[in-house]
């Protein structure tokens, strides 16, 4: 289903149709949040399963997106803008096998070392989401390298980004979770284009805003006069 998601984005985006193709790449996401605990539920994990699944995150979350971002903005800049597809999906291709390789390494769990690739995936697609008109001339498409290429770089990057699978939703209390949740699932629904592009920019910003805090707070230790 993941990697159908992904196809449907590519075939959908070369006819044209942003707005349909963007979306998919959302759903590939929710997908791809859910196969590893539906393996586990099932006890049906295997070395196949986690091979199996990088291959179609690199079709949903690094040829679709590249794709779609080609097609809708990065056309008009010729070379330089397939150039800057393929650089987002050879960053994707590279960030799966890093994480393959470290996933059974011990790391600490609750972050991510370089930008996750659904997460990466999501930024140009929540834009083009928000903006289905495609981009024509190529100065307007200029903004359109950041949008690929910042999280393209931000993927084999070595920045820490905060992992939510690591939170226990169990200590907390069962209201306050749906509360949280179905305020998300009104505000998407709602206003899926402006709440999508926010998440995903959010997410992007606050792997920095982290570093900047934890900054703060070394240099501040380090301020402090010696209590001895």
């Amino acid at each position: 289903s993941n990697m159908f998601c992904g196809y449907a984005c590519v075939v959908y985006a070369m006819r044209g149709e942003y707005e349909t193709a963007a979306p998919f790449i959302g759903f590939a996401v929710v997908l791809d949040m859910l196969d590893g605990r539906i393996a586990r539920l099932t006890g049906s994990a295997s070395e196949f399963g986690v091979e199996f699944d990088s291959l179609a995150d690199i079709v949903s979350f690094g040829i679709a997106p590249a794709i779609l971002s080609f097609a809708w903005g990065l056309s008009p800049l010729g070379r330089l803008g397939w150039a800057a597809g393929f650089v987002f999906v050879a960053a994707a291709a590279m960030r799966l096998a890093r994480f393959n390789i470290q996933s059974g390494t011990g790391g600490d769990k609750r972050y991510f070392v370089g930008r996750p690739s659904p997460a990466a995936a999501a930024v140009p697609a929540a834009t083009v989401f928000a903006y289905p008109l495609g981009l024509d001339d190529y100065r307007a498409a200029l903004p359109a390298l950041a949008m690929v290429l910042a999280p393209a770089i931000l993927m084999v990057s070595t920045v820490r980004f905060r992992s939510f699978k690591t939170i226990d939703l169990q200590s907390r209390r069962p209201y306050t979770v749906l509360l949280f949740v179905a305020g998300g699932i009104m505000l998407i629904a709602t206003h899926p284009r402006f709440v999508l592009v926010l998440l995903a920019y959010s997410y992007l910003a606050s792997a920095f805003i982290g570093m900047a805090i934890s900054r703060f707070r070394h240099r501040g230790g380090r301020g402090l006069p010696d209590s001895g």
